[in-house]
């Protein structure tokens, strides 16, 4: 397994990214490699705010996916995509509320 499988391109993992990016109202092709994935939404997004909330969830999605798939192989748990996401959207929201001083949502709001 290659970093792209892992975090992006696995089967079980890209809809999560593509569930992702219709919130943000992002098309277009799918870069293969992490690194452009990363960068690629910077010319997408219109506001520096939006662009730094999208990168906090690319990092809080890559994460969890990082902790899911050792947990998977390490303490022989199931997948479970749904799971994976909540805990993504409550790492994004955590992350969020300690150091955006502009972030002021409730998780339940949220």
């Amino acid at each position: 397994e290659n970093e792209a499988h892992v975090f992006l391109t696995c089967d079980r993992i890209l809809p999560l990214w593509w569930e992702s990016m219709t919130w943000v109202n992002i098309h277009g092709a799918f870069p293969q490699k992490p690194w452009q994935h990363f960068s690629q939404h910077a010319f997408c997004l219109p506001s520096r705010i939006r662009l730094n909330r999208w990168r906090s969830w690319w990092l809080a999605l890559t994460w969890t996916v990082w902790q899911h798939r050792n947990k998977i192989i390490f303490s022989n748990q199931t997948f479970d995509g749904n799971k994976l996401m909540e805990d993504a959207i409550f790492t994004l929201w955590t992350w969020l509320k300690n150091f955006d001083k502009d972030f002021a949502f409730t998780y339940s709001y949220w």
